[in-house]
């Protein structure tokens, strides 16, 4: 029996939410996934815990489970922005993995305006310490220089919009990311959490 039904075909694939009997006896119990999204505050880090008595995401959440879930990734602390956490461990590797290139999107306020040459060099790419990036777009919010900046990037590396705007000088003051692998920040206040939907999910397990 899968699912409670009987399956006769002998090359059928077991899959990870399948629950499995034979001769009445359970085999496989179907694993439960639980899928989070939370729009992350300041002042608050993307660990299960912390040794230094930290506010940490989980301390937002407060999802009573036995499951362990874990974030997807990481945020800076006083970055803002959409976060997954579930116990899926083969969406994390897709959600985390370069070469699935899932687009982020910040929204980025610096100390003083964002002149009009560095702009220009931004687009083009810059050389980092650990290598060369090169955002997949960025353009001036309300379409005027100012100090308000939206970037679009693929990369998952440490830091990296923050330093792509230090390597020019700039301090980043406000930076959130309010699109990630599809999903937006639309209906979810800063500091909230939902599950997602099904469709969600199968959009992110494509």
């Amino acid at each position: 029996m899968v699912n409670d039904k009987v399956v006769i075909e002998p090359f059928y694939v077991v899959k990870p939410d399948d629950e499995v009997c034979f001769e009445g006896q359970l085999i496989q119990q179907a694993k439960k996934f639980v899928y989070i999204l939370l729009n992350k505050p300041e002042n608050c880090i993307t660990t299960v815990s912390d040794e230094h008595s930290r506010r940490t995401v989980f301390d937002i959440i407060n999802f009573k489970t036995s499951l362990r879930i874990y974030p997807v990734g990481r945020l800076d602390r006083m970055t803002t922005g959409l976060l997954i956490l579930t116990n899926d461990g083969e969406l994390t590797k897709k959600l985390t993995h370069p070469s699935y290139q899932f687009t982020k999107k910040y929204s980025i306020t610096l100390d003083r305006l964002f002149q009009r040459n560095d702009f220009t060099q931004l687009q083009a790419g810059v050389m980092l310490d650990d290598g060369f990036i090169k955002p997949d777009a960025v353009y001036y919010k309300h379409n005027k220089v100012g100090t308000k900046v939206i970037i679009e990037i693929h990369s998952g590396q440490n830091r990296i919009v923050r330093r792509m705007f230090e390597y020019f000088g700039y301090k980043v003051e406000k930076l959130d990311r309010f699109f990630y692998a599809g999903l937006t920040n639309n209906d979810l206040e800063v500091g909230k959490w939902r599950h997602l939907t099904p469709r969600e999910v199968k959009q992110l397990k494509g």
